[in-house]
């Protein structure tokens, strides 16, 4: 295997020194021989060439050559294969067996004996969705795949066991799907990634679009699906020039039959800080969309300035939810164990809160941050969820809260393990992009995003069509339900919203296998008594 490598490297050299004039190869020996920048180049200065050529490739080379299917990060060769295939062909099935090295520690779903039967799950399969998937064939240089339109069920839930948030409030929101966008601005993604995701969420019905800080564009109605508006640090969308909360531009957005509700954004698992988009970003209309200044590189504030504790933040909760008349509910990201003690406790004095909580695992994803932020802040999305979850039981507020959870749950395993863990529903961000086209080039702050996603420039953006993107994504999310509702089946369990705790195991190193339940009791009585005596 490396002999062969090394052929290829030689072959990668030799055909660089063909196909370059000798009078270049001149130029540059006399050029590197006298800068003072590159040691290697001084010293090397046509091999110094060919080195710096190489490593440039360097990424594209490992992630499609050198790199095993399951090593790439943030996300595997297998990670990006499995989204596509579902969004092009509405396929989950393999051959031979499935690539996971069981030797290593991880969780598994535990199977029942006597797995529940089609009929007996509490699921929607009827009206039908028309979508579109390819068939054919597809090879290098011959493509011959097609669309082809096909009827799929929607796997939602029925009426009477949506989850709904903001059962108190003036409007609340009653959701029959598991699974929704998570938070992208229209200026971090593209008005044509928005609106195939929009398109696409909206046909399959029971989801929802998340508009992320940079406020509600008309990319993420377009769809005509529900609609979530996240309110960051900067206030974009409902700001008034000086910076300033605006309650009117507020009430104006609330007053948009498919926003259905509002969240206010204290952290983000990729950066706990305030946001950052590049000038090269903010065009006329995202200007005006967020009220900013066109072509002026934006960073938000680290926190909000509307509040500043537990007290100051439940009054703008409830003032929010008054004026607006829908669930409110706030995104955070979990330090350690007890990070949503306090506010937890505060909800159970007081009677007051949210009406849901984002709990953003350290592992999600972001157009820009820094990497020792990225790299060490915040707690992964599996212990995150578990401690929220746990807060909320040994206050007794659980019942009065939904939790979302996010952070590269992108498949049904891993989304049923998330649910099991203590989240209600589970929103998806990269999974989006790469339905839609995301390669994981890692240039979404560079504003050049080569397939059109994570970009705001038109030339770009021409290689996303959204009338053909927008299947990708329903089918995509069709197979997600469908395939969460297939482990419910295999745990025998007739619904998905009944996975606890009891459906995960955990195996170790040394092969021993540990209930979630007994890895992670939930609070009993006792513990909740406790608490209040303290």
């Amino acid at each position: 295997m490396f002999q062969d490598i090394g052929l290829m490297i030689l072959s990668i050299i030799i055909l660089i020194m063909i196909s370059v004039p000798p009078i270049l190869f001149l130029v540059w020996y006399i050029f590197d021989k006298r800068q003072s920048q590159h040691s290697v180049l001084r010293n090397f200065p046509i091999l110094g060439r060919v080195r710096y050529f190489l490593e440039m490739l360097g990424p594209e080379l490992r992630q499609y050559m050198f790199d095993s299917d399951d090593e790439g990060k943030p996300f595997s060769r297998s990670d990006f294969s499995n989204i596509v295939v579902q969004g092009k062909y509405l396929k989950t099935v393999i051959a031979f067996g499935s690539k996971r090295d069981f030797d290593k520690p991880g969780y598994y779903i535990r199977n029942s004996m006597f797995p529940k039967q089609k009929e007996e799950m509490k699921v929607v399969i009827d009206p039908k969705i028309k979508t579109k998937r390819y068939v054919g064939t597809e090879g290098l240089f011959s493509r011959k795949e097609h669309l082809e339109e096909v009827d799929v069920s929607p796997w939602t839930l029925p009426d009477k066991d949506a989850i709904i948030l903001g059962p108190n409030c003036k409007e609340p929101w009653n959701i029959r799907g598991p699974v929704g966008m998570s938070a992208m601005s229209f200026g971090a993604l593209g008005e044509n990634a928005i609106s195939s995701i929009s398109y696409g969420l909206g046909m399959a019905t029971g989801s929802w679009v998340h508009t992320g800080e940079g406020g509600l564009a008309p990319y993420h109605t377009i769809g005509g699906g529900d609609v979530i508006m996240q309110i960051g640090s900067g206030i974009f969308g409902v700001r008034n020039k000086d910076g300033t909360f605006s309650w009117e531009k507020f009430k104006e957005k609330a007053e948009n039959p498919q926003l259905r509700a509002f969240e206010i954004k204290l952290a983000q698992g990729a950066k706990i800080r305030g946001g950052h988009v590049e000038g090269s970003k903010i065009n006329e209309e995202i200007a005006e969309i967020r009220g900013v200044e066109a072509w002026k590189t934006v960073d938000s504030p680290n926190r909000h300035n509307q509040f500043h504790d537990l007290p100051t933040l439940f009054d703008f909760i409830d003032e929010m939810r008054e004026v607006g008349g829908k669930p409110v509910g706030i995104k955070m990201v979990m330090g350690g164990p007890d990070s949503a003690d306090d506010i937890a406790k505060y909800m159970s004095d007081t009677g007051r809160g949210p009406d849901y909580i984002t709990v953003d695992g350290g592992e999600g994803g972001s157009g820009a941050t820094y990497q020792e932020m990225a790299d060490s802040m915040g707690m992964p999305i599996k212990s995150a969820i578990i401690y929220c979850d746990d807060a909320l039981r040994k206050n007794n507020v659980r019942d009065r809260v939904k939790l979302f959870a996010s952070g590269k749950l992108f498949s049904p395993d891993k989304i049923a393990i998330a649910l099991a863990s203590g989240a209600d529903l589970v929103n998806i961000a990269r999974g989006m992009m790469i339905s839609v086209g995301c390669i994981g080039a890692q240039k979404c702050h560079t504003n050049t995003c080569p397939v059109g996603v994570a970009t705001t420039d038109p030339h770009h953006q021409k290689a996303l069509v959204i009338d053909e993107k927008k299947w990708r994504v329903l089918n995509y999310v069709i197979t997600l339900r469908n395939g969460l509702h297939t482990l419910a089946a295999a745990a025998g369990l007739d619904s998905y919203t009944k996975f606890n705790r009891n459906h995960i195991v955990y195996r170790d190193q040394y092969g021993k296998v540990i209930s979630l339940d007994n890895l992670f009791p939930y609070p009993t009585a006792k513990d909740s008594l406790e608490l209040e005596q303290q």
